[in-house]
């Protein structure tokens, strides 16, 4: 079972996600909170498998929730729910170590994929939020590197990368490519390595801004 926290201020947005995951046999809400101060307290009570995170919130922000349980070493997965306002807010979000953005009017299909995707270590970046994020990479340039195309990538690098970008975990894509799971953990390294990045959601950034994965 994946127990997921939501925070929500919008009580309509924060009800519909409830009833959605209410219909999935593996998903539970164990926790929800209206605002970030709610969230700071809820979240390590609890300790859930994955957290839905609006940023907006009221009295502490979501990218202040994200930024204080990161430093403190208490941030569970978490996936930010957003719209397409939020440009700026996502990138500083990635910095913050999002691993997953979906719109806010996700369908049930969707959710539940990156709810799994994330709760087993992957990335879930939904394509038109991906595409959004691109946008303002430009103001992420300290955190995945610069343009220039870096080292190219081995056909089983890129492979990987795919994977990646899909949400599987290492131990997913060794399965899927009859490899090793340490062998996939050192493709991930060099793939790191050569897009001068630092972890997997934004290596997905980069190579979509690379046009790595088309």
């Amino acid at each position: 079972m994946i127990r997921v926290c939501l925070v929500e201020d919008q009580t309509l947005v924060r009800q519909g996600l409830r009833s959605l995951l209410e219909l999935v046999d593996d998903v539970e809400v164990v926790a929800e909170a209206v605002d970030g101060e709610e969230a700071l307290a809820v979240i390590p009570s609890h300790d859930p498998d994955v957290v839905l995170l609006d940023l907006r919130l009221p009295r502490k922000s979501g990218l202040e929730v994200l930024e204080t349980l990161s430093a403190a070493g208490n941030l569970p997965p978490t996936i930010i729910l957003t719209t397409f306002d939020d440009d700026e807010l996502l990138l500083a979000g990635v910095r913050a170590g999002a691993r997953g953005f979906l719109l806010k009017d996700v369908s049930l299909e969707q959710l539940t994929g990156a709810i799994r995707q994330v709760a087993a270590g992957g990335t879930a970046v939904q394509p038109a939020v991906g595409e959004r994020i691109l946008q303002g990479l430009g103001r992420l340039q300290p955190c995945v590197g610069g343009l220039e195309q870096p080292d190219p990538l081995t056909e089983r690098e890129l492979e990987v990368l795919r994977l990646v970008a899909g949400g599987y975990s290492n131990r997913e894509i060794a399965g899927a490519l009859y490899l090793a799971e340490g062998t996939v953990k050192n493709h991930i390294s060099n793939i790191l390595s050569k897009l001068g990045v630092r972890d997997r959601t934004r290596a997905v950034l980069k190579a979509l801004e690379l046009r790595l994965l088309g």
